[in-house]
């Protein structure tokens, strides 16, 4: 039975872990590209862990120039079983307010100018992310981050904007009273997507900093009122962190939602047809199934 090691994707605030054992910064190389940045891998009261800044220190990449793929691609070669994005959003709830936590269920994906598939011509495979996040998962983040002091919502669909720039009113209105979203954030997607095709648990906790620009009292997007509950919020998501490995501790059982045999029978090109090239890229993420293991 495999070891838990949990991988962490930064998002804007959150750069690194406190407390990490034999922490050492490591050049993982992949061959869908270069990875966000360099990862932070150590072990945390025992369990294995690995940390990656998702838009690199100092914040060098905007939210379409993140390599996604490359960044779950590496965590996939690094052992890493469950992935915890921790990101920033906008709220479009009253009752979501800046400061409190939602445990993201459900995305409407909005992006344009991303990669997102590991597969394409020489290797078709088809995915179900009807449920896009491991609930299993979600539910650890969510007491975790409650031990931490946050206010947490344990559900909300996740509007995933390309960005950079901030929504219109009339965008914001639309996404909250036609579309019924709850948050907005612009790097959501394709990550959990790939972290579907990688058979990786994939969690997502997303931080609220302001109400978009569809509350009347609050008005636009400011970013000095974002940066300012950012690091509020960044205190408290060290300090969900630093809860999750008692609870992910030990021998690791297989995921009761499926999330790591989502490859099962997804592949579509026939074996005789597979691109041996397209192959060897995908020895991480599909090695399972391209080597004929069993569940």
């Amino acid at each position: 039975m495999a070891q838990t090691k949990i991988g962490i994707i930064g998002g804007s605030g959150l750069y690194d872990i406190d407390g990490l054992e034999n922490a050492a910064w490591l050049d993982v190389d992949s061959p869908f590209g270069t990875p966000s940045d360099q990862i932070l891998t150590g072990t945390l009261d025992g369990v294995d862990m690995a940390f990656l800044p998702r838009h690199g220190r100092g914040h060098v990449h905007s939210p379409t120039s993140v390599p996604y793929r490359a960044n779950i691609d590496a965590l996939k070669r690094l052992g890493v079983t469950d992935v915890i994005s921790v990101s920033a959003c906008g709220s479009f709830r009253e009752e979501m307010a800046p400061g409190d936590f939602v445990i993201v269920d459900q995305y409407i994906d909005r992006t344009f100018a991303r990669e997102k598939s590991f597969f394409g011509p020489g290797c078709v495979a088809h995915v179900s992310v009807a449920h896009p996040t491991c609930t299993r998962l979600g539910a650890i983040c969510a007491e975790a981050a409650e031990r931490a002091g946050a206010t947490v919502h344990r559900a909300g669909t996740y509007l995933a904007m390309e960005g950079p720039q901030f929504s219109t009113l009339a965008e914001s209105r639309m996404y909250r009273e036609v579309w019924g979203c709850d948050v907005i954030g612009m790097t959501g997607m394709p990550e959990a997507k790939l972290a579907r095709e990688a058979e990786l648990c994939y969690a997502s906790v997303a931080m609220i900093t302001d109400f978009d620009s569809w509350h009347p009292d609050h008005g636009e997007v400011d970013v000095t009122q974002i940066i300012t509950t950012l690091l509020g919020n960044a205190e408290i998501g060290k300090g969900m962190v630093r809860t999750l490995p008692a609870q992910l501790s030990g021998p690791r059982a297989e995921c009761p939602m499926g999330c790591d045999h989502a490859l099962e029978h997804a592949l579509i090109t026939a074996p005789e047809a597979r691109d041996p090239a397209v192959l060897a890229r995908l020895d991480a993420v599909a090695g399972r199934v391209l080597t004929g293991a069993a569940r």
